[in-house]
């Protein structure tokens, strides 16, 4: 049997696309989530995993905590699991550029607009707000500027004129389901890295809005 790369997911509350992960894990993935992480302990995503019996962790932000002692002790926690891809899977927390550096080329996001456009919260409405006719969801490398890493992929969704943010966001959580467990996979094939901060496929560079195929 073919190795299997060790993913670990990071999370804060539902794990939709965690979900959609371990689902492809059983679809022949070529990569096993050994464990998960969450900073809150009543994330819902924390039930999918022991459902999947996946072992589970929570580091929970200290009152007056630094952000920088937290990121330490959420990495202690990370390398009892020695993970060779970290996948941030709706983790609430901005993370430090020295923890984020540990783990360049090694950890992913996935991020609910068309990056550049919009990072940060709010998307879907800043969206409707701008009057876009397209809107959707980026999954690209970690880089210690907040969601400007390189991106790997994208999908596009529609903005009708009737959509409310909860309509947009249900049309993207679809696509979001669709492309994270394909980037793992791969990650997992050995075909996608990333080298002096831009992403390549098959050694192939990727374009600033993702792989797009002729």
């Amino acid at each position: 049997m073919a190795k299997q790369l060790r993913v670990l997911v990071l999370i804060s509350g539902n794990g939709s696309n965690l979900q959609a992960i371990i689902d492809s894990c059983d679809d022949h993935l070529q990569a096993d989530v050994v464990g998960v992480i969450s900073n809150q302990p009543d994330a819902l995503g924390l039930q999918r995993a022991h459902h999947a019996e996946i072992d589970t962790s929570c580091v929970i932000a200290r009152k007056g905590e630094s952000r920088e002692s937290y990121d330490l002790r959420l990495q202690q926690r990370i390398e009892k699991y020695q993970p060779e891809l970290i996948v941030l899977a709706g983790f609430m927390r901005i993370l430090s550029d020295d923890f984020v550096s540990q783990y360049e080329g090694r950890m992913i996001n996935i991020h609910p607009s068309l990056l550049p456009k919009y990072t940060g919260l709010n998307t879907h409405q800043r969206a409707i707000d701008a009057k876009d006719t397209e809107h959707g969801a980026s999954v690209h490398f970690v880089t210690p500027q907040l969601d400007s890493g390189p991106v790997i992929l994208q999908a596009r969704v529609p903005v009708y004129a009737e959509d409310t943010a909860e309509l947009l966001t249900e049309r993207v959580y679809e696509q979001e389901h669709a492309i994270y467990p394909i980037v793992v996979k791969w990650f997992a094939q050995g075909r996608l890295e990333m080298k002096d901060n831009l992403a390549f496929l098959d050694g192939e560079l990727i374009g600033p809005s993702g792989f797009a195929p002729d």
